[in-house]
C-alpha cells in the first residue's frame, strides 16, 4: 500500500542497522507488533467504534501508543486501513453468495448470516451506513436511499442524503455497492424482496445485527435472533 501508510510501514520495518545480524530480528519484531496493533484496532474499534482513541489501541495492543502511530502517522490511516480490510471481507462474502446460490432469496440471506456471524458490521465503514433523511414535508419515498445508475456509465452510486459515493470516491466501497446491489436486484426481481429495500438498508441490517456484548454465546445467539426477525422485515408478502 502507497502514500502515507506505505511509508509508515516502510519505516517501521527498516528502522534496524544493515549490518550484521540485526536487521532481520528488527524487522521480525516490527511486523509482529504491526499485526499486534491491527488486531488490536479491529477488536477495539469493533467493541467502541471508530472514535475509539489511539491509546485504547495501543494499550490493547500492548504497546506504546507511539509505536502505534510510527506505524499510522495519524487515526484516519489506520482507520481507512481496518475500514478497506474490513469491505474488501464483505466484498467478497457478497461475491461468494452470488456465485453459489442459484435462488435470489438464499443469496441475500446467505451473505447477511455469513456478514454478521463473522461481526463484520461492527466495523463496516461510514461512508456505506450513511442514510439520509428527509424533510418533514418530503413524501414518504424520498426518506429511502435509493440506488442510481448513471446514464451510459452502468456505474452503481449510493446516494444518501446529499451524499454520493462513486468508485472515484472509494473503489474498496464502490466495489461492495455494486456487488450487494446485485443481490438486492436479483431478490427484488424474483419478489422476494420490499420494493422499497436499498442496498444501504441492506448494509444497515449487518451492522444492526452485529451487537458487542461480553460473552461470546450471548452474542451469537443475540445476533441470529436479531437477523432473523430483521430478514423477515426485508421479505416481501404477497398482496
Amino acid at each position: 500500500m502507497g502514500g502515507p501508510l506505505g511509508s509508515a510501514m516502510s519505516a517501521a520495518t527498516g528502522n534496524g542497522r544493515a549490518d550484521g545480524g540485526r536487521t532481520t530480528p528488527l524487522r521480525v519484531d516490527a511486523q509482529r507488533n504491526l499485526e499486534h496493533v491491527l488486531r488490536a484496532a479491529r477488536e477495539v474499534f469493533g467493541e467502541l467504534g471508530y472514535g475509539a482513541p489511539m491509546e485504547d489501541v495501543a494499550r490493547r495492543a500492548r504497546v506504546g501508543v507511539g509505536t502505534v502511530y510510527r506505524r499510522f502517522p495519524s487515526k484516519d490511516v489506520l482507520v481507512r486501513r481496518i475500514a478497506e480490510e474490513e469491505t474488501s471481507r464483505l466484498t467478497d462474502q457478497a461475491r461468494a453468495a452470488l456465485g453459489q446460490e442459484d435462488e435470489p432469496w438464499s443469496a441475500l440471506s446467505r451473505f447477511l448470516r455469513t456478514s454478521v456471524a463473522s461481526g463484520a458490521g461492527r466495523l463496516l465503514p461510514p461512508q456505506v451506513l450513511r442514510v439520509g433523511v428527509a424533510d418533514e414535508g418530503a413524501p414518504e419515498g424520498a426518506r429511502v436511499p435509493q440506488q442510481r445508475t448513471q446514464p451510459g456509465a452502468g456505474e452503481l452510486r449510493l446516494v444518501a442524503g446529499d451524499t454520493v459515493l462513486s468508485a472515484d470516491d472509494d473503489p474498496g466501497a464502490a466495489a461492495l455497492l455494486e456487488v450487494v446491489g446485485q443481490l438486492v436486484d436479483r431478490a427484488r426481481a424474483a419478489g422476494e424482496l420490499r420494493a422499497d429495500v436499498s442496498v444501504s438498508d441492506v448494509l444497515l441490517v449487518i451492522a444492526t445485527a452485529a451487537p458487542s456484548l461480553p460473552d461470546a454465546a450471548q452474542q451469537a445467539a443475540a445476533s441470529a435472533r436479531l437477523l432473523d426477525i430483521l430478514l423477515e422485515g426485508l421479505r416481501s408478502r404477497p398482496m
